[in-house]
Order: C-alpha cells, then structure tokens, then sequence
C-alpha cells in the first residue's frame, strides 16, 4: 500500500465511495467536524443532490488537500460510530490496514496532528459510551434525533436546551439544510453540557413540555448498545 495517505485514499475511491453512498450526510458532518475539508468546501459537498456525488465530491476534496486530511480520513474510518453506521468498514480497514504514518513522519507533523486531536476535542467530547447507555450520546444518536425534529426545533434549543438566540441564529447561518441546523444545535448542546451529555438526560429533556418530541422517534436513545 502506498505510503502516502491521499495515495491510499485514491487508489480505494470506488471502494469508498460505494461503502459510504448509504449516508453520505452522516460522514460529511463528521468529516466537518474534524476540519479536513475547508468551509468553502464543505459547501460545496453538502450542496450536492445525490449521495454518490455529494461521497464523491468529498473524497475530492481530501484528496487535494493533501496527506494529513488524507489521514484524517483514514483514521476516521476507525471510529466506532463510522463502522456502525457502515458494517463493511471494519473488513475494509483490516484490508487496508491502516497505519499511513511511516515511521519517517517528523516530530513537526506528530506536533501537528496532537494539535488537530486537541482542537477536536474542544469541539466533540471524549466519548463514554457504555453499555448502560448512561454513556454520551453519540453523533449517530444525534444525527438520528435531529431527523425527528420539526419546525419548532428553534424553540425546543432555546426553551429545552437552553441554547442562546444568538447561537441559533448563528447556527441557522451556517447551515442551509433543516437537519444540519438541527444536527449542529445538538452538537452544541453535547459541547456545552460535556460529561452530562447523556443518551438518557437528551432523551428526557426531549420527553418534556408542549414541544416534546414523539415518544418512537427517540426511545433509542433509551437502547443498550
């Protein structure tokens, strides 16, 4: 296998592109999330109207941005909610084997790829998930709570969440599509409330009040993994 991890993105593109088409949504928000495409970007992919295109376009765009987003990206393909959400990943990893960094990487590019994993941090909470489900609700969960909201989702951040005005506006900038919006919100409550970010607490939160979510669109969050 090449060296290179935008190589190795490449040589796989098809393979990729077929395993990830089945929610294209789901592995550009967390592509986003870790900051390996650009904003400009990131625009342009979620803009796109199918998900063979919108996978596409995304590898794409790592692809030029070059061999740390590159690796980012192999490297997300070992997280848990990835190959949960995509069951072939996991034989597909073991296949590739992914380890891209040779063991000529610098120290430079070692410093730069802690920093990454600390801004990431700043962003997405350490997980804790267990089999209690008292662990913190993951970005699966959230995506799929996000899916159950309606126009009132501003209202349920603000009254529910108690997630400023300003940060909804800002949020409803930022993202065209309802579910983003939504997406991002839970995310910033995940940030916000850290440790007591729970499956369990979002879903009682979400189970209160004139704007309660229907019981069978989040009773997940109440499921064992």
């Amino acid at each position: 296998m090449a060296e290179n991890p935008a190589a190795a993105v490449r040589q796989h593109k098809v393979t990729l592109i077929e395993i990830l088409k089945a929610d294209a949504e789901f592995v550009l928000q967390h592509a986003h999330s870790r900051r390996l495409l650009s904003e400009r970007g990131y625009q342009e992919v979620k803009h796109c109207h199918t998900p063979i295109k919108k996978v596409t376009e995304l590898l794409d765009h790592i692809i030029q941005r070059g061999p740390e987003a590159a690796q980012g990206l192999l490297d997300l393909l070992r997280e848990p909610d990835l190959q949960e959400t995509f069951p072939s990943l996991e034989n597909f990893v073991k296949e590739l084997h992914i380890n891209t960094v040779s063991s000529g990487t610098n120290k430079k590019n070692s410093a730069a790829k802690r920093n990454e994993v600390s801004e990431v941090a700043d962003i997405i909470p350490t997980k804790k998930i267990c089999s209690s489900g008292r662990g913190l609700v993951t970005e699966k969960q959230l995506m799929a709570v996000a899916r159950a909201f309606g126009k009132s989702w501003r209202a349920i951040g603000r009254q529910t969440l108690d997630i400023p005005s300003v940060k909804l506006e800002q949020i409803e900038e930022d993202n065209s599509l309802h579910v983003e919006r939504v997406f991002a919100m839970l995310r910033y409550w995940r940030k916000v409330q850290r440790e007591k970010a729970t499956a369990a607490h979002l879903h009682s939160l979400l189970s209160q009040g004139d704007e309660a979510l229907p019981a069978e669109s989040i009773d997940f969050l109440l499921e064992t993994d």
